[in-house]
């Protein structure tokens, strides 16, 4: 809304065309959206408790989060209500990848919403059924490859065709499978960042560090002189979602203001669904999905626990591989205190986003 309104004004007023560049937008976005999650958060927290929107901890979890219950949830909503005002007032709303990451962003959100609500209000104690909510998921995903590979112009020539960290020439064209590698990476993303919230803070740290490294991919993707430099794909317009990416990190820090232990509220489905189906949204968009595997290694540690463990269990009937799954609860069963798992994965994710950045230039 700022840029369209005031950078027009630049040919009479050249202040305005501080407007123009990315990075001062960005800059702003993010100290907006942080700006309005630290005022608005203690409004949410009091109305959560108000009508009683508070956390069910499960019976068959860690004894020490039973203290737990009743905190504040669904705090997502105040993410993804001051990324979206935050985006609307600091980028090009007539940016094709930014209106189609924003509607990730809502659709997304609507299903971590239902989902929240059902289990809160008790419609169903399991909230959405698995069947539903992935074919939701399914559903939203599918619209954004379709769009990408089919109807999007800027990919004429490499629309199918999948980017290798290290290898700048080896390029395979998936054709018609890479509809269904899009879908599988959203849809992925999301649950796996939905499966490693559950402790104060665990989830959102990694998020903003995936989101601060996607942040860079976006705007050398969308720099001609950048990604030719580091022969990567050129998405023209993909730098325009650096803008939202600041957006996000903003809101996701004023969020961690509240969150960081002991939280005050979480953030519920509404929140890490969404975040991840963006995170991964993001990577489809500027051609980095298998990046991704190691910009968000942490989610995809947490999701490959589980996996591990189910699978084990069925087979075995009844061992297990890890004391509890996700594999953040199987650290809390061995004694280490909840602070400890949070940084030390925070720690973990750190390192990983800086050794994918590094592969941008590794070719």
């Amino acid at each position: 809304m700022l840029y369209h309104l005031l950078y027009p004004l630049s040919d009479t007023y050249t202040l305005f065309n501080v407007f123009k560049y990315i990075t001062f937008r960005s800059v702003y976005s993010l100290l907006t959206a942080l700006l309005l999650s630290l005022l608005i958060g203690p409004l949410v927290i009091r109305t959560m408790r108000a009508f009683e929107i508070g956390e069910k901890i499960r019976e068959d979890g860690p004894k020490s989060h039973h203290k737990k219950s009743g905190t504040p949830t669904m705090g997502g909503l105040l993410i993804l209500g001051s990324l979206i005002v935050s985006v609307l007032l600091w980028a090009d709303l007539s940016n094709r990848y930014i209106l189609l990451a924003m509607f990730v962003a809502i659709a997304y959100g609507a299903i971590g919403f239902a989902d929240d609500y059902m289990k809160i209000k008790k419609i169903r104690k399991q909230g959405m059924s698995p069947r539903e909510k992935f074919f939701l998921q399914f559903f939203f995903a599918s619209i954004v490859a379709v769009y990408i590979v089919y109807f999007d112009s800027g990919r004429a020539g490499f629309a199918t065709k999948l980017g290798i960290p290290f290898l700048k020439n080896y390029r395979p064209d998936l054709g018609l499978f890479y509809l269904f590698f899009i879908i599988m990476v959203i849809v992925g993303t999301s649950n796996a960042v939905n499966l490693t919230d559950g402790l104060d803070g665990l989830a959102i740290g990694p998020i903003i560090i995936a989101t601060f490294a996607l942040m860079v991919v976006t705007y050398v993707c969308g720099h001609t002189k950048f990604a030719q430099y580091l022969m990567i794909y050129n998405i023209k317009e993909s730098g325009e979602l650096t803008v939202l990416c600041g957006a996000a990190i903003g809101s996701c820090l004023g969020f961690l203001w509240f969150n960081s232990y002991p939280a005050q509220i979480f953030m519920g489905d509404v929140g890490s669904v969404p975040l991840g189906a963006l995170l991964g949204t993001l990577a489809v968009i500027v051609k980095h999905e298998l990046l991704l595997f190691f910009i968000g290694g942490v989610f995809v540690i947490e999701a490959m626990s589980v996996i591990l463990q189910v699978g084990y269990f069925k087979m075995t009937g009844g061992k297990r591989i890890f004391r509890m799954a996700p594999l953040h609860h199987h650290f809390e069963e061995k004694g280490w205190e909840e602070p400890k798992v949070i940084v030390r994965f925070w720690i973990v994710a750190i390192i990983l986003a800086m050794f994918s950045l590094s592969t941008l230039k590794i070719r």
